[in-house]
């Protein structure tokens, strides 16, 4: 039979860090017949996430993903890793949840006859959270819950804490893979995780201040400062860190809000209040989501100012990154009036990067893109904007970028 002449190829490995690009290929086919590629996941929740593309075979009977172009399907055009990244849910509002990084994410790779349907051949890739030698250590400490990651090989290494969305727990892929990288990371959750609440009426900037006296004082943590990185809700408290704690160096803040949001930040009797929502502006998808883009009103306006973050007292570098199509919030207007505040106070601390068509989730490289699900804060699903393609390129320079930030202000910085 042909289709035992035929193989399909995951290069260099099967096995990979999640962040790194693949090479797929399929050899051994009819020359020119059509193939269609199919991808699969099925996440810790349950949720399968699926994609396809056509291809047709070269004169020699080969497809290389990495040179030839998609004729249809999730994508068109030569993608190498749009196999990974147009992953959708079968069962739409839901987002690629990875609870457990001891495991890899496992994405099964078919080539399909086009014109029988039969499987020719298939291949799994296994995208690792976890390299060979690093520490998983969960974190119970007083009232800070959450895990740290110790990369391999001699420290101290510098450190860094990763704040994820508000009501998502706690979330590990992405401080797992910055530890790869040569940082002491340690997630933190602050809300429904472990033994913490799933709602509260005010959150202590108390609990964020003793997380970062833990991680400083660990041994393997090098000084004199720790980063944070934050996306959405946390770059909020990523901001309120950043301006009234001592010890933080280098902040990201990834589609953020410059005011405090949802619930009141409390510190040392000083309450910020959240902006009040404009719920007139929510609107009703027929796709059973919302939109709120336009639910978070301007915190430069008067009756709103109680609710800015103080920025011009930190002392820190910033990186604001924007997607310019997020329909969380308008991520772009409150980062250019972070940025105005800073310049005002004569500070130069800062850079800023957009992202024209990428949409509110920037995440790793080749994590699949999030059009909409549930969101913590409104109790129902939400639509999140942006290209899935475009998004993708977002996650990539976005990637590298953090990973040049941290290492300009924390690696370089650093005492020796």
């Amino acid at each position: 039979m042909a289709s035992s002449q035929i193989r399909l190829k995951i290069l260099p490995s099967v096995r990979c860090f999640f962040d790194k690009l693949v090479h797929v290929k399929v050899e051994g086919l009819a020359p020119h017949k059509p193939v269609e590629l199919r991808s699969k996941l099925v996440d810790d929740r349950g949720v399968t996430f699926k994609a396809s593309a056509l291809y047709k075979a070269d004169e020699t009977g080969l497809v290389d993903v990495s040179r030839a172009p998609s004729l249809g399907g999730s994508y068109t055009g030569v993608e190498p890793m749009g196999l990974f990244w147009s992953l959708a849910p079968e069962t739409p509002h839901n987002k690629l949840l990875k609870k457990n990084v001891l495991t890899p994410t496992q994405v099964q790779i078919e080539a399909l006859s086009r014109d029988t349907g039969e499987i020719l051949a298939s291949e799994t890739n296994e995208r690792e959270y976890m390299t060979e030698g690093m520490k998983r250590i969960p974190v119970e400490e007083g009232k800070i819950r959450g895990v740290l990651f110790i990369p391999p090989g001699k420290g101290p290494f510098p450190g860094i804490v990763d704040l994820y969305t508000y009501g998502g727990g706690l979330s590990e892929p992405r401080a797992s893979i910055l530890a790869s990288r040569g940082y002491a990371v340690l997630a933190l959750a602050y809300l429904g995780y472990k033994d913490l609440p799933k709602k509260v009426d005010k959150l202590d900037l108390e609990y964020f201040e003793e997380a970062v006296t833990i991680l400083r004082r660990q041994p393997e943590v090098k000084g004199p400062g720790i980063g944070i990185i934050s996306i959405s809700h946390s770059g909020g408290i990523a901001l309120a860190m950043s301006s009234f704690l001592s010890g933080i160096s280098a902040t990201v803040c990834i589609n953020a809000c410059n005011a405090n949001t949802v619930i009141p930040v409390h510190y040392k009797g000083l309450v910020i209040p959240p902006l009040p929502p404009v719920i007139e502006n929510v609107k009703f998808l027929d796709s059973g989501a919302l939109s709120i883009r336009d639910a978070t009103p301007d915190p430069l306006l008067e009756e709103n100012r109680a609710s800015l973050f103080p920025i011009e007292r930190a002392n820190c570098q910033f990186l604001f990154a924007v997607s310019e199509d997020d329909h969380n919030w308008t991520s772009g207007f409150f980062a250019n009036q972070a940025v105005e505040t800073l310049r005002k106070h004569g500070k130069k601390s800062y850079e800023l990067v957009t992202y024209p068509k990428a949409g509110h989730f920037l995440e790793v490289p080749h994590m699949p893109y999030c059009a909409s699900t549930f969101h913590g804060a409104v109790g129902m699903p939400v639509v999140f904007g942006g290209e899935p393609k475009a998004h993708s390129e977002a996650q990539l320079d976005l990637w590298e970028r953090v990973q040049e930030f941290f290492k300009s202000h924390l690696v370089d910085k650093s005492t020796c």
